[in-house]
């Protein structure tokens, strides 16, 4: 039985290739940097802002503390009007809670506490972990372990709704279900949108619809 379905944010509960590609472009251009190349934009969708840095730097330390360094100036709201969900989120969430606990576990580090403002998802998550709690970003575990851990739930009793290999990746090793979104994951279990999820819930776990 299914009782804590927890949440990936980028590539889940909105499409932020346009947010986050202007976002990162920002930082570059602050330091003199091209804009993202098209790898680079598609892995800003699913790392962590420090794995996106890095994969820029290429073993660079002194272009990697200037990149950090600009992030920590840079204002991240404005971009936030560039994220796309694919439903009404806060009605779709508070509904799914008649019947699971929600929780959040992202790759996303200090932008957390005001997306979930921007957002209008102030007290929806039962749980919330991301990249700003002090564990290593997905694929690693970590992130789901904590928020299984903070949401009391055991990990056979949740699943974990991700698009990508590394959010697959990430739930195995925390020993969660997975419950796969959009074409960048292959899973035996993969919808498009989450709007599909209640119904996919009913489906592979037997839940009520």
């Amino acid at each position: 039985m299914i009782e804590l379905v927890i949440f990936d944010a980028d590539g889940v509960l909105f499409d932020s290739t346009e947010s986050n590609t202007a976002y990162y472009n920002a930082i570059f251009a602050a330091i003199g940097e091209p804009p993202m190349s098209p790898q680079e934009e598609r892995a800003g969708v699913f790392m962590a802002a420090p794995q996106v840095f890095e994969l820029r730097a290429r073993g660079d330390a002194e272009l990697l503390a200037r990149m950090r360094a600009a992030a920590r100036g840079m204002d991240s709201t404005p971009f936030f009007k560039l994220l796309r969900p694919s439903v009404e989120l806060r009605p779709f969430l508070l509904d799914l809670k008649r019947r699971y606990r929600v929780g959040l576990a992202t790759n996303r580090s200090a932008t957390i506490p005001a997306l979930i403002d921007f957002l209008g998802l102030g007290g929806v998550f039962d749980a919330v972990a991301s990249a700003r709690d002090p564990v290593r970003p997905k694929p690693a575990p970590d992130i789901v372990e904590l928020c299984l851990e903070r949401a009391g739930i055991d990990a056979q009793r949740a699943v974990y709704v991700g698009d990508s290999e590394t959010d697959r990746i990430a739930a195995e090793g925390a020993g969660t279900h997975f419950i796969g979104v959009g074409a960048r994951v292959d899973h035996a279990h993969r919808i498009e949108t989450i709007a599909e999820l209640p119904a996919t819930l009913a489906r592979v776990f037997r839940a009520p619809a």
